[in-house]
């Protein structure tokens, strides 16, 4: 290169750097100070409603920066207090556009506490106006579910109700149902075939809803019996639930005049065992040829095979439970199944006892009352009036 050259060369490399020294200042003069964000306003902080104390409620104004500011806003800090003048304490953290929550750290009940809010970008922060005193309190009623405990309270009037008109010997109507009608027939098949009935009441405990509705119908069926001279073999899986059976059985004989007939070894201890019991059962149905099978209670993986067992002796079959995951056994298995409710409604129904036919009575009125009200929320909602569906959302805020 020649030396005309070299110095061109030179002199462009200068002026290149003094315009890069120029640009820099100029850039420098024109960007902003470093300023931290803009605080969140309005901080309100109060008891939480219709709780068991141990928890403050914040809400605030967001910062003017955390939509579309100058400062791009990260999160809020909750910062808490005894006193006004701090030392505050963080307590929790929320992301940026979130303008209310919850301090449940360890809150005492009627403690006085003060709270900040505190708006963090990447490299500064902005305290809020310190807000307080606040004290948690336990409130006794939780009034977001005043509409639960007005359907209590119709439901519990509805059912002293029926079981006082019960109780004065009124005789309540109770509708019959299929099932009844199966088990009689079931029970008078067997003094036809010259053949025993068998019964068992399940495989729980006499503290179960389906065992004590299987005793009363276990009443009933006792009665039925003892007017065919027909033999009745209880076998039982609970010995309390044995002795409450021989109990209701001898009763059951006693009312149909027949004292004499009543055998307490046909109501007898197996094992509460599972599987060792439905061997038990099974072996009586193939010895004794039972003409009428009953498996009402409560069951479990053995329902299906007392059912098939009981099939292939051609005995007449009904069952009845609650529990949902043994009903499509029964029903593929049985002539006659009780399902859910139905049990219940067959213990009212053959024991007449005032207590159960007034609960059943109380029930299906407030089943009515409820299938009336989903029509009006349907209706209602259907011509855009969601006011009376609103009585029923929970948390209810209609009386707040």
């Amino acid at each position: 290169m020649s030396f005309a050259g070299a110095r061109l060369l030179h002199i462009s490399l200068c002026v290149l750097a003094g315009s890069l020294v120029l640009c820099g200042q100029a850039l420098c003069q024109s960007a902003p100070p470093d300023t931290p964000p803009s605080p969140a306003t309005d901080l309100v902080v109060k008891d939480t409603p219709d709780d068991d104390g141990g928890s403050v409620t914040l809400s605030w104004s967001l910062s003017a920066d955390d939509k579309g500011g100058a400062k791009d806003v990260l999160s809020y800090e909750i910062r808490r207090s005894k006193s006004p003048d701090g030392p505050f304490t963080t307590i929790k953290k929320v992301l940026k556009g979130t303008s209310s929550t919850t301090d449940e750290k360890k809150v005492e009940n009627n403690v006085d506490y003060y709270y900040q809010v505190v708006t963090k970008d990447a490299s500064s922060e902005t305290p809020s106006a310190v807000a307080g005193p606040v004290r948690a309190h336990v409130q006794w009623f939780n009034l977001g579910r005043l509409n639960t405990l007005l359907i209590t309270i119709l439901y519990t009037a509805l059912l002293l109700y029926f079981i006082s008109r019960a109780k004065k010997g009124e005789k309540l109507f109770v509708r019959r149902i299929a099932g009844l009608d199966a088990l009689d027939e079931a029970v008078g098949c067997a003094p036809e075939m010259g053949k025993p009935a068998l019964y068992v009441p399940g495989i729980s405990t006499i503290s179960d809803v389906a065992t004590i509705a299987s005793v009363n119908i276990l009443s009933g069926v006792a009665r039925t019996v003892a007017d065919y001279d027909t033999r009745l073999i209880v076998p039982n899986f609970d010995p309390i639930v044995m002795t409450v059976a021989q109990e209701v059985v001898r009763e059951g004989y006693m009312a149909a005049g027949k004292p004499e007939a009543y055998r307490e070894e046909d109501v007898f201890y197996v094992t509460s065992s599972q599987f060792p019991f439905v061997a038990a059962v099974d072996g009586i149905m193939v010895r004794e040829r039972p003409a009428t099978n009953l498996f009402i209670g409560m069951f479990f993986a053995e329902s299906l095979i007392l059912a098939e067992t009981g099939a292939s002796t051609g005995a007449i079959q009904i069952a009845g439970t609650d529990a949902i995951a043994q009903l499509p056994f029964f029903i593929a298995a049985c002539d006659y199944t009780l399902i859910g409710e139905e049990l219940y409604a067959a213990s009212a129904y053959l024991s007449r006892a005032p207590l159960l036919l007034g609960s059943l009575k109380g029930q299906d009125w407030m089943k009515m009352f409820l299938i009336g009200c989903i029509f009006i929320g349907l209706v209602t909602l259907n011509v855009g009036f969601a006011g009376f569906k609103s009585l029923f959302d929970l948390p209810l805020t209609i009386f707040r």
